[in-house]
């Protein structure tokens, strides 16, 4: 499928499609994990035994077109409401996907129609790799920086611009990035002071570390013009250096996002982290990474106290960093600073000009915007002339506003964050907070064995059992936090979770508090197929919440260009799609 291939006409039947489908299926999605025991969501919503569902779900058998059951919609009952069919639902999940509503693009296939659009290329010509920035940053941060800054690039191309604007920057990696690799102006825009300086330190380090780059790469290029006769065994020691850089494998990071009231706190990593690199991607930027990951992170060699300096090494330290602040404040003037970290709140009515003075065309980004200020990002690019792309990857659906929910609260400025479309408005088309919660699981990790984190959420679900039966003021929406990673048994977490909760514990002997535990142990299955029929559900939410945002893109005159593309790797990265667009 080519960028923008798409007709509004089709998209509109798919987006049916899914509602229709959801309007019978999010019930399982809307039921609380927490109230799973004390409102029986097992038989209130399933007519099948949790052995049933876990066979059907752990079976690979969900293609073919099997004949339904009689009086049945998507595997539900159509008197009882209740789940019947387990096969049915699955086959629908899976046709009611992104993937298999078919209604996505690759990224090959976008790069290779903006570089057709740019003339970078004609039809079928190789496309070049981006670089992999593999020791700049964690493993999941590289493999997302690597595809968005090549598609953002793409973008500024195609669009002729120079300038970039990223919205919920948070540290500035993908900033830093655009403007080293690709001499893109960048202004990365936050709500949190402290990730705004963090970034503007990190992008300090980058600069210095990038000319050093340059300097030694033109120094290399010089030497290898000249003949040598080890010139050969010379290449092989560098490649075999290189090698053993980048071989240490890490582990699968946190989900991370870029949020409106995110205040996270920069703390400079003591060792660079390592990814393993494609050998087919070691083009001439990785030395630069190599390089990088060796020089920023923390000096950890001892320091020595001002008193033990001599004379002569304070006034050279002196001379040092005054000649060094001079640098910094005439370059601060000059087009060599690509990168400006900016502080403030955003939103579609905000007035770019006031916060960048040098403002020209651009293109907007947002890598992992947070619950509404990714909508929020695509309505500055409708209604802002000067944003001539853009490229959303949103996430934290769960945080998003809904209009038409029955018990929404008010939305910020009166705006919501879902649906976005004027089609899905007409509908009163709503979702509901513990969907979207939903919409946050991610199914390829947990089909790849990343499971769930079962026995807490059964500890919480016996917990809450607790809480009705002896504490009649208790409030259900109190949170009980993170008290289960520090516990060491049932008996152990439920006092923790009473103290949080300011709650007196005494009149609970251990013995009452573990019968409650062993009279719900057996029913354990019960939430463990449930929480997989969520999971099963997840992409389908997902799906509608992304489609609504391509349809408004579609609805909009001054849109030239729309598409939803999957970005990223799901496994390593589960938002893992963007909303891309061009005026």
């Amino acid at each position: 499928m080519a960028f923008n291939s798409l007709p509004i006409d089709t998209l509109k039947k798919k987006i049916d499609e899914a509602v229709r489908f959801l309007s019978i299926s999010l019930s399982i999605a809307n039921a609380h994990t927490v109230d799973f025991y004390t409102r029986d969501v097992w038989s209130t919503f399933i007519s099948a035994s949790p052995d049933e569902v876990l066979s059907a779900i752990n079976s690979s058998d969900r293609t073919g077109a099997a004949e339904e059951k009689k009086n049945t919609t998507f595997g539900f009952c159509n008197t009882t409401k209740k789940l019947v069919d387990v096969s049915a639902i699955l086959r629908a999940a899976k046709a009611h996907s992104l993937s298999g509503l078919e209604v996505c693009i690759q990224l090959e296939e976008l790069m290779h129609d903006l570089k057709l659009m740019t003339g970078d290329i004609v039809a079928g010509e190789r496309l070049d790799r981006c670089v992999v920035p593999g020791e700049f940053m964690n493993c999941k941060k590289a493999h997302e920086v690597r595809a968005m800054s090549e598609v953002v690039n793409g973008l500024a191309k195609c669009c002729k611009v120079k300038q970039v604007i990223d919205v919920g920057s948070g540290k500035g990696y993908l900033c830093s990035f655009l403007s080293v690799q690709f001499n893109l102006q960048v202004f990365g825009i936050d709500s949190s002071s402290t990730n705004t300086h963090g970034a503007q330190e990190r992008n300090r380090k980058l600069k210095k570390f990038s000319k050093a780059y340059k300097k030694r790469s033109r120094a290399t290029r010089s030497q290898e013009a000249q003949p040598s006769n080890d010139g050969d065994d010379r290449t092989e020691k560098h490649s075999n250096n290189d090698q053993e850089v980048g071989s240490t494998n890490c582990s699968t990071p946190v989900e991370s996002c870029a949020s409106q009231d995110q205040v996270t706190t920069d703390v400079s990593s003591k060792k660079a982290i390592e990814c393993t690199a494609d050998p087919n991607d070691c083009e001439a930027g990785d030395g630069f990474f190599n390089m990088l990951s060796l020089a920023v992170v923390e000096d950890n060699s001892p320091r020595v106290h001002p008193s033990q300096l001599s004379e002569e090494e304070k006034e050279r330290r002196k001379r040092e960093n005054l000649e060094r602040k001079t640098r910094e404040g005439l370059s601060n003037g000059s087009d060599d600073n690509l990168f400006s970290p900016l502080t403030s709140y955003v939103t579609a009515e905000t007035e770019l000009k006031t916060l960048i003075t040098k403002l020209e065309d651009a293109v907007l980004v947002g890598l992992h915007t947070c619950g509404d200020l990714a909508p929020s990002t695509l309505r500055m690019f409708r209604a802002k002339q000067e944003l001539r792309a853009v490229c959303s990857v949103g996430c934290c659906y769960h945080l998003l506003s809904e209009e038409f929910h029955p018990d929404r609260q008010e939305c910020a400025d009166g705006v919501c964050g879902f649906p976005m479309s004027q089609f899905l408005k007409d509908q009163a088309c709503f979702c509901g907070r513990n969907a979207r919660m939903s919409a946050c699981l991610a199914l390829e990790r947990v089909s790849a064995g990343g499971g769930l984190p079962m026995e807490s959420l059964f500890f919480r679900a016996v917990l809450h059992v607790i809480l009705r039966d002896h504490y009649d003021s208790f409030k259900s929406e109190k949170r009980v936090g993170n008290v289960y990673s520090k516990t060491t048994s049932f008996v152990d977490y439920v006092r923790r979770a009473l103290k949080k909760l300011v709650l007196d514990d005494s009149k609970l002997p251990d013995d009452v508090i573990q019968n409650y535990h062993e009279r719900y142990s057996h029913r354990m299955n019960e939430m463990i197929a449930f929480n997989m029929l969520k999971v099963t559900l997840a992409p389908c939410i997902e799906g509608l919440i992304l489609l609504d945002r391509l349809y408004y893109l579609k609805e909009q005159e001054n849109v030239s260009h729309s598409a939803l593309v999957q970005l990223f790797d799901p496994l390593q990265s589960p938002r893992c799609y963007a909303i891309v667009g061009i005026k």
